[in-house]
């Protein structure tokens, strides 16, 4: 089975990093939507080591927004939605419920640069899953890495090991305020078949 053009174009070919949203609000059943629907991807043992904050009030925009660099926090600021893509550094503690054939926390237990290396990685690959999701769901995203980690673990994330990696802006986007498209490099310009 393969997905026709049209589902790829959504995906991928024509969809695009938005900066302007429209009013437009984002339900919390579509998140909670989005979440069902992107958990299903694969990570290292089933890891899952992800944690999604989805700010979507006033208030908690405000606790965000000094952490943005200026030329992110306008359009944090009007996106209907800002998800914290976050990596729990004790994600090994929940293997037993995640992958039970096997002892696979005691992989990680005591070994921090595993521990970091895996978290990292797959909590990325995740916050991908997030984004094919969202647009398969007919969401807009602009991910952003313009932001200060430091201030954003200090705010939603004081006293655990969970930790900020990247930050997704979500809703429905306002194509007016699209930057030209961007080239991509071609197949032999980045990769190789050996």
């Amino acid at each position: 089975m393969q997905l026709d053009d049209r589902s790829l174009d959504l995906l991928f070919r024509n969809a695009r990093t938005h900066n302007g949203w429209q009013e437009k609000p984002v339900s919390d059943e579509l998140i909670k939507q989005l979440y069902d629907l992107m958990k299903w991807a694969p990570t290292s043992a089933n890891a899952s080591p992800a944690r999604l904050v989805f700010i979507k009030s006033a208030s908690a925009k405000q606790r965000l927004l000094p952490a943005m660099i200026s030329g992110n926090e306008e359009k944090t600021r009007t996106a209907p939605v800002t998800v914290i893509v976050a990596q729990d550094h004790e994600f090994y503690e929940k293997l037993p419920q995640l992958f039970p054939h096997t002892d696979a926390r005691a992989w990680f237990a005591g070994n921090q640069a595993l521990i970091d290396t895996t978290a990292f990685r797959n909590a990325t690959l995740q916050g991908a899953y997030l984004i094919i999701a969202a647009r398969a769901l007919g969401l807009d995203v602009g991910p952003m890495s313009g932001f200060d980690n430091t201030k954003v673990d200090a705010e939603f994330f004081s006293g655990t090991k969970i930790r900020s990696n990247f930050l997704i802006n979500l809703g429905y986007g306002d194509a007016t305020k699209l930057f030209p498209r961007g080239p991509r490099l071609t197949f032999d310009e980045s990769s190789r078949i050996l």
